[in-house]
């Protein structure tokens, strides 16, 4: 860890950042549009690239709103064979930058009745279907306990900021569960009858192993997601990728418009 926080600290001199982004599938023309200083994951010691079409795989610091914040331009996943330690060490490297705030994006497929491609859901709570944990091996006490409480991951404060932020832009904001599976697949019909079932909104890839280290890392997440697609077509439609990208292309002045919003507010 020494070596990369020295290595960024090198580059970004005095910045400090005070609001972490993760930026997900598609949205990450925010960073493009906003950045003092950008560096690529390549060049970051113990950093991994990211090899994901619509993930630029860069590390952006710049002023947004007068906050000081630092974005990752695309995010690394566990169904590229990365371990959930080396795909969540960005947030621990965010943490030990200063962030006190995160905010995770990601694009995910509507299960519930509740969201329609387009939409913007606000995550209140997730599950973690991807058969592992990120926190799995010897603790860093220097970072969390052993056991860390998960009862409330996305704070109740900071929905209720992006939900005033949302209203003052005049974009609407549904709120739902997340659930995570491991990918890369999509789910099968049967999967999503069953994730319904179970009570989520929307399925995605990642996102999760980001927020249970920022919640055992003591940072205050904030969750939103792009609905790009229904996760399961009953038409005999394919789920594709493109679907994804051109969903989030859609709707990305809408987010941006969002998270500069909720941004200031913070």
């Amino acid at each position: 860890m020494r070596d990369t926080i020295e290595f960024i600290k090198e580059k970004i001199k005095d910045f400090e950042p005070e609001i972490g982004i993760i930026l997900g599938s598609g949205l990450g023309e925010l960073a493009d549009e906003y950045c003092d200083i950008a560096i690529s994951y390549n060049d970051i010691p113990n950093f991994i690239k990211s090899t994901v079409q619509g993930h630029k795989g860069r590390l952006v610091f710049a002023e947004i709103s007068g906050k000081k914040v630092v974005m990752m331009q695309g995010r690394n996943h566990y169904y590229e064979g990365h371990s959930m330690q080396e795909i969540t060490y960005p947030v621990k490297v965010m943490k030990n930058l200063g962030v006190k705030k995160l905010i995770l994006t990601n694009a995910a497929g509507g299960v519930s009745d509740k969201v329609q491609a387009g939409d913007l859901m606000l995550i209140t709570d997730h599950i973690n279907f991807m058969g592992a944990n990120p926190l799995v091996g010897k603790n860093d006490d220097t970072l969390g306990e052993r056991f860390p409480d998960m009862t409330e991951i996305y704070k109740k404060d900071l929905i209720g900021i992006a939900q005033n932020c949302a209203k003052e832009c005049g974009i609407e904001l549904k709120k739902g569960i997340y659930w995570a599976n491991s990918g890369p697949s999509y789910e099968t019909p049967a999967e999503i009858s069953m994730i319904k079932s179970l009570g989520a909104d929307a399925v995605g890839m990642s996102t999760v192993p980001e927020a249970i280290v920022a919640n055992y890392c003591g940072l205050k997440v904030l969750g939103i997601s792009c609905i790009s697609n229904s996760a399961s077509k009953t038409g005999g439609e394919k789920l594709s990728h493109e679907e994804v990208i051109a969903t989030t292309n859609r709707v990305k002045e809408k987010f941006k418009k969002l998270v500069v919003n909720v941004i200031k507010n913070l």
